[in-house]
């Protein structure tokens, strides 16, 4: 079965006011009084980075055009933009600031403390990884491996939010298995070519959101811009491709035999947690790994996420325009708002945005 302390579809309100509203989480306040010790932090408000572009078989044009980004590349398969990330292979680097110009993982080893918070090992990567997906095409059906079977894979777990921002009439996706489907059943599916009708599809629309824990059956079908919250993991097994090539017009690796032992075969018909544009503030994922808030705000509504020295917070602009301290986001954006600074939201126009926090406690 899936990791039961993970939950999603939890939802609650706030009223909207024109000032300021607290975010009402009780959060694990840790207290740095002496003033030797609160020197050590350099307050700053938010870190933002430079997206990196990723081709894909499946991708479009769509980040380009909805978000309307300069995007410096002459593919039209652009699937991917890596918002945030600290992989061996893959750094964001900072855009602004007193950072501007340096890599994510440099900033958190010379200031892990203020950024997130002081029992953090500056050693260990940024927990999170944020993607934005641009799915023209499906995406392959796929697993990512358990933490209990990972290591003996030679994977990573891989725990991941979707939140649907924009998607077409026939937009889907594939998420668990249809009811009564059994490991045997399927390998014979994968055999004979069938495996796609042994998967429950849903339909896809704008606000829904889904938590895929590791170990559960899933793709995007075409037509769906979705933004991705994950552990940062990169270790995914291909289950069936829909029998395309790949990029360079052979066909992309299948892992079989991995995706056999990752599987939850017991994970049957879950449903998408579906949210509006209207409600204040609704909770969309909350598991051992992050939790996840969507906040649909008014102009001119002022919303104090937390105070300083109290957690990391990762903060997404869906829609929209917001301002924190002197920093204006705009739709598609990501910042950090780190340990040691006070985060309050102040919504320029009418605005939805997410808020990713508890991941420091791994």
């Amino acid at each position: 079965m899936l990791n039961k302390t993970c939950l999603s579809g939890v939802g609650f309100l706030i009223p909207t006011l024109s000032s300021t509203i607290a975010f009402a989480i009780n959060f694990p306040k840790i207290k740095y009084n002496p003033p030797h010790i609160r020197k050590l932090y350099k307050i700053m408000k938010i870190l933002k980075f430079e997206p990196i572009y990723m081709e894909r078989v499946w991708g479009g044009n769509m980040l380009s055009d909805f978000f309307h980004r300069n995007i410096n590349s002459k593919s039209d398969k652009i699937g991917e933009s890596w918002e945030i990330v600290d992989r061996p292979n893959e750094q964001s680097v900072s855009s602004e600031g007193a950072y501007k110009g340096q890599s994510i993982r440099n900033i958190i080893l010379k200031d892990s403390k203020s950024i997130l918070g002081p029992n953090w090992n500056p050693r260990k990567r940024f927990p999170i990884l944020v993607k934005w997906l641009d799915c023209k095409e499906r995406l392959s059906l796929q697993v990512h491996p358990p933490a209990h079977i990972a290591k003996d894979l030679n994977g990573e777990p891989k725990t991941e939010n979707w939140y649907v921002a924009k998607s077409t009439e026939n937009a889907g996706l594939f998420i668990g298995l249809k009811k009564n489907i059994s490991k045997t059943m399927f390998q014979q599916s994968i055999k004979q070519g069938t495996t796609e009708l042994l998967c429950h599809r849903v339909k896809s629309q704008r606000g829904d959101s889904v938590l895929v824990e590791s170990g559960r059956i899933h793709a995007i079908d075409k037509g769906n811009l979705i933004l991705e919250i994950q552990q940062n993991s990169n270790t995914t097994f291909r289950v069936y491709d829909w029998d395309r090539t790949g990029l360079d017009n052979n066909k992309r690796e299948l892992h079989i035999e991995e995706s056999l032992k990752c599987i939850d075969f017991n994970d049957f018909e879950p449903k998408p947690l579906i949210t509006n544009s209207s409600d204040g503030k609704t909770l969309l994922a909350d598991c051992e790994h992050f939790r996840i808030f969507k906040f649909n705000s008014s102009e001119g509504e002022n919303i104090k996420l937390k105070p300083e020295q109290v957690d990391c917070m990762i903060i997404h602009l869906i829609s929209g325009k917001i301002k924190i301290g002197q920093n204006i986001l705009l739709e598609g954006e990501q910042v950090i708002s780190p340990f040691a600074s006070e985060c309050i939201i102040s919504a320029v126009e009418s605005s939805t945005f997410l808020v990713t926090d508890q991941f420091t406690n791994q």
